[in-house]
């Protein structure tokens, strides 16, 4: 493909090839605004090809033109009739093996499904007999042990290949107890490991104050879903009979009823080592708590985890909550016909990727549709998707129906905040966060949705809620206020180092932007804080740290979005640092990349092979800041074209396999398979108006200066809201 020299040929790039005019003009009904419409994009879905181009610039607009055409309908395509997007979204080897250990369990087995999940599993297996927490990651202990334990309940071969590498490499790195928390209590369950050898968790914790030094209120969400059913289990403190022939006894460097206490005082680390003498401490008091009292606290716990797992999307709606909420009224007696129960194995079930004849199925750790439809809804809202074309329409139907109206557990530090954000799945209504919030929110502006008075009054109620869920240092965490007790990373059950939910760049910077398309600027002091939480947490290399997406460059992206969106000069020194860091951590193949591993370390920020979802970051971020005309930005679409596979025979698209989306840093990646098909588009759409002399779908709402009514904006004038920030 001939090199588009963009910056150079900015002017000729506003001309068209007499062709492409003619094709514009064939129909009245615009696909793509200004460029592409229906008849074409028929054109094309036939196998219709171009005419030869009248000049170079022409065969730039009808390389770019074509494929964001392509790109587009593909994931018009892809939308359901009631109007929402849902991809896929794959974590590692651990959902999966954790679904099947479950079904034994429960004593609900499927046989054929248990062996399409262990094929699954084998196939995910590395050549030196490992698992990884990501694709093409290194070895993991603990997920390595958690599928070797459920391929041998399913009925594998111990004296397989496939067995003998696992038990190789598991003795390779320390043994089965090297693995963490999480897995020593699954090994607890089904009696491979001893109960004394996890962390201490009274039920008595369900009652500790939220003043006191851990409580439920001062953890994460996810954390307190998870934890909950958990000290139910711990009441019971089960051992599942496994049969002789499929223990994982060899898995241990020795024999495991001899082991005692796993976590280990470590020097120069006075926090973990107090905890650790707490853990230890409460663990000889545990057999002398009265009975009594352990009674109330468990109906406490059941009274708790029935109460959030009454909505259809299951307790926190993520997996590990709800197979802890499950398994954790079997213990208390439920039966099958409970409809908790019941409607916690559906929402279980729902996770499960088994389609009619395919080889393998896997288990998804949550349902991400909120997100898809947003995301593939501003991606086509910025390619230029009609706003009155009926899968906008449908969309923002659709979105304003999952709105949230009822307050959740966030609402402890905030009781005369209103509701009204958006949830990451389809029913989550106790957790609603602000990514998504924020994200529906602008998919909304850009669909023309606040032009109606009472979905405007609908959307002031997010807005609403996102102001009053900043934090006191002016940033925003995902779904509680405050949230950064970082020391309770130190206690035992916390190995994975994610209990909290501080303020990130990325959610601030998406906060900001979205403030700043409904016409609120620099003075409104929300942004003004959140601005100095941006210049505070921006790495001294010119980047910023991603919480939610993989890593740097997620985060660099979020963060000089809002920032362009809320007017800051593009020289000021903070986002120029933030753009030479983009162009010098591109690759030599136009695209950008960064592996799992920058979490571990910091060096390794921006480097990685490149994916189409991350060069789509990189460019919008480079596109937010001006750069639209440079020559990195130049680069980076055609990374993005010339990894566009154009097939006549399908929708074509871009692949990746590479684990773009974080769930926690260090411990758990994802790998949303809708990355690759709305971002590119986004991408390609913004960067197509800019380099036609045309704005963003976003530059025009903030020019139009949409704004607020302030009387619906009530959390402006709330005294707890503003005592946060004397």
């Amino acid at each position: 493909m001939p090199g588009l020299a963009y910056k150079a040929q900015s002017a000729p790039l506003q001309a068209r090839s007499e062709l492409t005019n003619q094709m514009t003009k064939a129909s009245t009904h615009t696909l793509i605004d200004g460029s592409v419409d229906e008849w074409l994009s028929a054109q094309l879905a036939q196998g219709a090809d171009f005419s030869p181009p009248a000049t170079q610039a022409d065969a730039q607009i009808n390389v770019l033109t074509r494929t964001l055409a392509q790109a587009a309908q593909a994931l018009l395509d892809q939308q359901n009739k009631d109007g929402h997007w849902r991809f896929d979204l794959e974590a590692d080897a651990t959902i999966p093996a954790e679904y099947m250990l479950l079904q034994h369990l429960l004593g609900t087995v499927d046989e054929a499904r248990e062996k399409r999940l262990a094929d699954y599993l084998i196939s995910r297996q590395l050549d030196d007999g490992s698992w990884p927490l990501y694709y093409a990651g290194p070895g993991n202990i603990s997920a390595t042990v958690k599928s070797y334990f459920a391929l041998k309940m399913a009925g594998t071969d111990p004296a397989s290949q496939v067995m003998q590498r696992a038990h190789d490499w598991v003795h390779q790195h320390g043994g089965a107890e090297a693995s963490n928390v999480f897995t020593r209590i699954l090994l607890a369950m089904f009696g491979q490991l001893p109960w004394r050898t996890v962390p201490a968790m009274p039920p008595e914790i369900i009652w500790l104050p939220g003043w006191f030094i851990f409580s439920l209120s001062k953890v994460s969400y996810w954390s307190r879903c998870v934890i909950v059913p958990l000290l139910l289990i711990f009441a019971h403190k089960p051992v599942f009979a496994v049969p002789e022939g499929k223990t994982i006894r060899e898995l241990f460097s020795r024999d495991p009823n001899t082991l005692k206490h796993l976590d280990k005082f470590t020097p120069g680390q006075p926090a973990k080592n107090l905890f650790l003498l707490v853990d230890r401490c409460l663990k000889r008091i545990d057999p002398w708590v009265p009975g009594v009292i352990r009674r109330h606290a468990v109906k406490a716990l059941e009274r708790w985890t029935r109460e959030h797992m009454r909505g259809a999307g299951g307790i926190g709606a993520i997996y590990p909550a709800m197979a802890n909420a499950v398994y954790a009224l079997h213990l208390q007696g439920a039966g099958p016909t409970d409809p908790d129960r019941i409607r916690g194995i559906q929402a279980i079930e729902d996770l499960v990727i088994d389609d009619a004849g395919a080889e393998e199925s896997y288990v998804q750790p949550c349902l991400s549709p909120v997100w898809d439809t947003c995301l593939s809804l501003s991606a086509l809202s910025e390619a230029g998707l009609a706003i009155d074309h009926q899968a906008v329409q449908t969309a923002i139907r659709w979105l304003f129906a999952r709105q949230v109206v009822v307050r959740g557990d966030w609402s402890d530090k905030a009781p005369t905040l209103d509701s009204g954000g958006w949830a990451f799945q389809y029913e989550n209504d106790f957790y609603p966060d602000l990514d998504d919030t924020s994200m529906v929110v602008m998919a909304l502006l850009r669909a023309d949705a606040h032009k109606d008075p009472d979905r405007l009054k609908r959307m002031a109620m997010a807005v609403n809620w996102v102001l009053g869920m900043q934090g006191s240092d002016g940033g925003w965490g995902a779904f509680d206020i405050d949230n950064h007790y970082d020391y309770l990373n130190n206690i035992p059950f916390a190995d994975h180092g994610a209990l909290v939910d501080p303020g990130t760049a990325d959610l601030t910077g998406r906060c900001i932007e979205m403030l700043a398309m409904f016409g609120f600027d620099k003075s409104f002091p929300p942004i003004s804080r959140g601005i100095e939480f941006l210049r505070q947490d921006q790495a001294d290399d010119g980047a910023w740290f991603g919480r939610w997406g993989v890593n740097y460059i997620y985060g660099t992206w979020a963060a000089l979005v809002g920032l362009a969106a809320i007017g800051e000069d593009p020289n000021h020194a903070c986002i120029r640092k933030a753009v030479h860091w983009l162009e010098q951590v591109q690759n030599s193949d136009g695209g950008w990349g960064e592996d799992c591993t920058s979490y571990n370390d910091s060096a390794l920020a921006g480097r990685g092979k490149s994916t189409p979802s991350q060069t789509a970051w990189g460019l919008l971020g480079l596109m937010a800041a001006g750069e639209h005309e440079s020559e990195a930005v130049a680069r980076g679409v055609q990374y993005l074209l010339r990894h566009y596979r154009d097939d006549r025979n399908s929708a074509g698209g871009w692949f990746e396999s590479l684990y773009t989306g974080t769930g926690f840093p260090r411990v758990f990646y994802l790998r949303y398979h809708g990355y690759s098909h709305y971002f590119p588009v986004w991408a390609l759409g913004v960067y197509r108006r800019l380099t036609q002399g045309q704005p963003s779908r976003q530059d025009i709402l903030i020019r139009q200066s949409q704004g607020i009514d302030p009387a619906l904006l009530p959390v402006l004038s709330n005294p707890d809201y503003l005592a946060r920030f004397r």
